[in-house]
């Protein structure tokens, strides 16, 4: 019984404290973040790719850019939220994720930004 209770009270806990561990992210990546979304919102290929790896970018091709301004830039543009929600590790990377909600009230967007030490190493949206 006390085993069952303080189970409880420790979940209690984790639940209370563990849900804010990630309230922001660290500085270097929120800057990250928004200048992505500043180059995503101008279609600026060369400002994104400024910030990754060499594999990022010779994949982040003009075209992939255009296709991405044209669709997530314009909703970007006209207004929006963003709200990071943690941190993770995967393939070695610290992968990084974003609700971002829009102004026009379509559809969130979970915005995935895959970080190699200060360069990004992979941008995915959802």
């Amino acid at each position: 019984m006390i085993s069952r209770v303080l189970g409880i009270i420790a979940l209690a806990i984790a639940i209370a404290f563990g849900s804010n561990v990630y309230a922001d992210p660290p500085a270097s990546v929120g800057k990250t973040f928004d200048k992505v979304v500043a180059a995503v919102i101008s279609g600026d290929r060369d400002a994104f790719v400024a910030l990754s790896t060499p594999a990022v970018k010779s994949g982040f091709t003009p075209e992939l850019m255009k296709s991405i301004q044209g669709t997530l830039g314009k909703r970007l543009e006209a207004g929006y939220s963003a709200e990071y929600l943690c941190e993770l590790n995967q393939a070695g990377l610290k992968v990084h994720l974003w609700k971002v909600s829009f102004r026009d009230g379509g559809d969130d967007v979970v915005v995935r930004i895959a970080m190699q030490k200060d360069s990004v190493a992979g941008f995915f949206l959802q």
